[in-house]
């Protein structure tokens, strides 16, 4: 029977032999653990040894009620306009605001830019053209386009009339690089939880991190959390919808099947995808039951049910004769939720609209369709207001809409066009010291065609 190595014969044998002597000698556990970090070249320090959490507040169990207590929370920032969400709307709400000269703050829960674009893989970008080929998303959004050309494989397929894809790195570089250049202050690994409000007027948000809850104050919001977490907080009106849950993935190696084992006529795999910028590369979409993307228990059944399904389904491709080296290089970290709260705004997306091609005076953008199949529609600015909440404004996929518009509104051009018009129409309000409601609609869409957006 092999013989086992007791603990110091395994560190002696993996050249740890001189530490161990040391730590004996040392007998003391703070300089243990220093003399460990420096050997591992990794540094730790001490920041406050017999820290108490102040101001904690804690719920409390009461006759079997779960009650949480009134507490005073610390500002951890304030600010002209505050957007919540760092996806395609917010990211492009926030530029704009900063350009129209506001001071702005951008929350985001998780560690990047992007939302579904970046974090949840959602790597094709379509739904800015219309018949005749024409581009109808221009502004900030086709800016961010103009700079992916520019890196070597960033985008691929940007020709008119043609949905181009991009590589999630490169667009979370490229935000990354366009906030930092505006000016916009950031918080990531905040979560959005609550408003904060003076009568019917929201004044800011309310936000849990790893810092404890802390609150933004500023003069106006904007909702770009994509499930109108913002404005439903706030008491505004909504839609609660269900739509089908997905998630994404990237498979590798497509480059490197065997052509010569694919068998004539024999079984082939399914879900193998589109092409992304990277060689061998593809982005796997997956459509995912309809389901309430606000239910916490149904979200987690998604998650690990799409994550089997995923990996099972890539064995049983690699079982394929040729197909041997293909294999599941990730899976999105963001499920792919596409529609939930939906603002009953003071104006709405309509199909109607679409069909007949109606006009609007308040136009603050133009959408377009999935492959050029059929003419523009304009954006209504009260599309964006709540009907009675102030101080809020609503982009990105959960603006007032029709449902059957929510499959164009959600795209990530349509979500530009939507962030852009808000970023401004909030600027816009600060400076004149009025409410998103109230304010003058013109000054809006001047400050868009100067910043290169198309209202048609």
């Amino acid at each position: 029977m092999e013989k086992r190595m007791n603990r110091r014969e395994c560190l002696r044998a993996l050249g740890l032999s001189g530490l161990v002597g040391g730590v004996g000698l040392l007998g003391n556990r703070s300089a243990q653990a220093q003399r460990v970090g420096e050997s591992s070249g990794f540094q730790s320090s001490i920041i406050d040894g017999r820290k108490i959490e102040a101001n904690r507040g804690n719920t409390a169990l009461v006759d079997g009620k779960v009650i949480q207590p009134r507490r005073e929370l610390p500002v951890l920032h304030e600010t002209d306009v505050l957007v919540v969400g760092a996806g395609p709307a917010g990211v492009t709400a926030a530029i704009a605001a900063r350009r129209a000269g506001a001071k702005v703050a951008l929350v985001e829960r998780y560690g990047h830019f992007g939302g579904l674009w970046t974090g949840g893989l959602v790597l094709l970008i379509l739904g800015h053209i219309v018949e005749g080929k024409k581009q109808v998303c221009q502004g900030i959004g086709e800016e961010m386009m103009r700079r992916l050309d520019k890196i070597d494989g960033a985008i691929v397929d940007r020709r008119p009339g043609v949905n181009p894809t991009a590589d999630a790195e490169a667009v979370k570089y490229v935000m990354l690089e366009m906030i930092e250049e505006a000016g916009v202050d950031v918080f990531l690994h905040c979560w959005g939880v609550d408003t904060i409000q003076a009568g019917n007027t929201v004044r800011g948000a309310v936000f849990e991190s790893k810092s404890g809850r802390q609150a933004i104050l500023s003069k106006v919001v904007i909702d770009a959390t994509g499930d109108g977490d913002v404005f439903a907080a706030a008491g505004a009106e909504f839609a609660h919808c269900s739509h089908n849950v997905g998630l994404v993935s990237r498979i590798g190696n497509l480059d490197r099947v065997d052509k010569s084992k694919v068998q004539e006529g024999g079984a082939k795999p399914r879900r193998l995808g589109a092409h992304t910028p990277v060689p061998g590369v593809n982005w796997v979409n997956l459509t995912g039951p309809e389901v309430d993307g606000l239910d916490v228990k149904t979200l987690t059944r998604m998650e690990m049910n799409h994550r089997k399904f995923i990996w099972k389904n890539m064995q049983r491709t690699r079982g394929l004769p040729g197909y041997e080296k293909v294999y599941l290089m990730e899976t999105a970290p963001q499920i792919g939720v596409r529609i939930t709260r939906v603002l009953n705004g003071l104006n709405k997306v309509r199909l109607s609209d679409l069909r007949t091609a109606t006009k609007f005076k308040d136009s603050v953008g133009v959408g377009g369709s999935t492959n050029g199949q059929h003419g523009p529609w304009q954006i209504p600015y009260g599309a964006l207001v709540p009907t009675k909440v102030d101080g809020v404004l609503a982009s990105g996929r959960c603006i007032s809409m029709e449902l059957n518009m929510a499959d164009l509104v959600r795209l990530i051009p349509n979500c530009f066009v939507t962030g852009h018009a808000a970023g401004v129409a909030a600027a816009v309000a600060v400076a004149d010291r009025c409410q998103p409601r109230n304010v003058e609609v013109a000054k809006v869409q001047k400050i868009l065609k100067q910043q290169e957006a198309y209202l048609g």
